[in-house]
């Protein structure tokens, strides 16, 4: 069996060559590769290897995941801006003490398994989403990357009500869920759904790593809901007038034009159908 690998995504946030090697030293006898295109870490993670280490951003954990096996230990070390999934898992945001802990977890053999859900084909370790949440993620693609770096968390916030205030705070139901009408939707495969700098959004309260998937889906959205949504983001309560299902093993969304869908945080294009499934302990993660 060949040793632990270390993969590292030199666009992420926090990745530095002086970052990587102390990271490296913090696991311990790891080998070391860099990815250098897209879809490269899925491939690396796809070999045959001891255990898996990633140091990346989410999009990075996303390729990880999509490559490799149930039975192969995984540590997500946070090298992105939001790096969700890690501190999802209770994992701290310094890569170094996060590596620390991996470090150990792999030694005594502490591990947990995980739920991952799946999109039309795509695996997600965190959250998902069709229509205006994936249009932000877009749109923030779109004002490019400095040094192949992806913006801030404080440009989604700024981009989200941007786009907000050009609707004038209104969207209309734009997708099917079940039959029922909603203006996008959001699935979760745990809590919190995703952070904004260092506060959890939890728009999902009752999601969990171990279970099924969760969906949260405003009907409408108008002006006067907008702030009730956002406390029930931040104090991990259902709002109202929001299609919600709990520990889903599959779940699909229609709409009648195309919609923009996102799965950790990556813009995946359009689709008119998106079904979502549930694997259940699909995933041995490190913890």
């Amino acid at each position: 069996m060949a040793r632990p690998l270390l993969i590292v995504n030199p666009q992420a946030t926090a990745v530095t060559p002086q970052s990587a090697d102390a990271v490296a030293a913090a696991l311990g006898d790891v080998e070391v590769a860099w990815t250098d295109r897209p879809g490269h870490a899925t491939e690396l993670a796809s070999g045959e290897t001891e255990a898996v280490f990633v140091f990346a951003g989410d999009g990075g954990f996303n390729e990880v995941l999509n490559g490799v096996g149930a039975e192969v230990p995984v540590g997500f070390i946070p090298g992105g801006g939001s790096s969700v999934l890690p501190r999802a898992l209770g994992l701290p945001r310094e890569p170094v003490e996060a590596a620390r802990q991996l470090a150990d977890a792999r030694q005594v053999g502490r591990t947990r398994r995980i739920s991952v859900g799946r999109v039309n084909g795509r695996r997600f370790g965190f959250a998902a989403a069709v229509g205006f949440p994936a249009e932000i993620v877009r749109r923030v693609d779109e004002l490019g990357r400095r040094d192949g770096r992806r913006p801030p968390d404080r440009t989604f916030a700024l981009t989200l009500v941007r786009t907000l205030v050009e609707r004038r705070g209104r969207l209309e139901p734009g997708v099917e869920v079940d039959g029922e009408p909603a203006a996008f939707a959001l699935v979760a495969n745990g809590d919190p759904y995703t952070y904004l700098a260092r506060l959890p959004l939890r728009i999902a309260p009752e999601a969990r790593f171990e279970a099924g998937l969760d969906l949260v889906a405003p009907r409408v959205v108008r002006p006067l809901a907008i702030p009730g949504l956002t406390t029930a983001a931040l104090l991990g309560r259902r709002a109202r007038d929001v299609v919600y299902r709990h520990d889903l093993d599959r779940v699909e969304i229609r709409s009648a034009d195309p919609q923009p869908l996102q799965v950790d945080g990556e813009d995946i294009g359009d689709v008119t159908s998106a079904v979502f499934e549930c694997e259940r302990r699909a995933l041995t993660v490190l913890v």
